[in-house]
């Protein structure tokens, strides 16, 4: 179902973006999924040391988006995030994040992706979310 591209390709789109401050790496393509990481650090700090919300949801659409780009001929589309829903059901201070994203939905002019993001280390839940993307026409 996703095209099975290098991740180095994919990882080219973060340059000059946010995905590149937040220091977020696809680092695995299946069929139906992407994962993606992020460090827990200081850009990614909310004032009480822990993993910001923000930045969660930033990694649910990075993933989201990524997953997305790889079911469609970019040279005719674009995928545009339109809504997120986040939950946060734990916290982190320090270490790796791990974002899963399973496509949902793959219709013509959306998708809608699940994501769980979990400590790389424990594998607890941290957050789950769900993006839903529009595939507009490149003008």
């Amino acid at each position: 179902m996703l095209k099975q591209v290098d991740l180095d390709f994919i990882n080219s789109f973060n340059k000059d973006t946010l995905m590149e401050v937040l220091d977020i790496k696809c680092i695995e393509i299946g069929e139906d999924y992407v994962v993606a990481t992020m460090p827990v650090n200081s850009k990614t700090h909310q004032p009480m040391k822990l993993l910001h919300g923000g930045a969660s949801a930033a990694l649910i659409e990075s993933v989201g988006s990524m997953g997305s780009t790889l079911l469609l001929d970019l040279e005719k589309e674009v995928p545009v995030g339109i809504e997120i829903n986040a939950n946060h059901v734990g916290g982190m201070h320090n270490g790796m994040v791990k974002a899963i994203g399973k496509i949902v939905h793959a219709g013509r002019r959306t998708h809608v992706w699940q994501v769980d993001l979990t400590d790389n280390e424990t594998e607890e839940l941290i957050c789950t979310g769900r993006l839903t993307v529009m595939v507009v026409p490149r003008k």
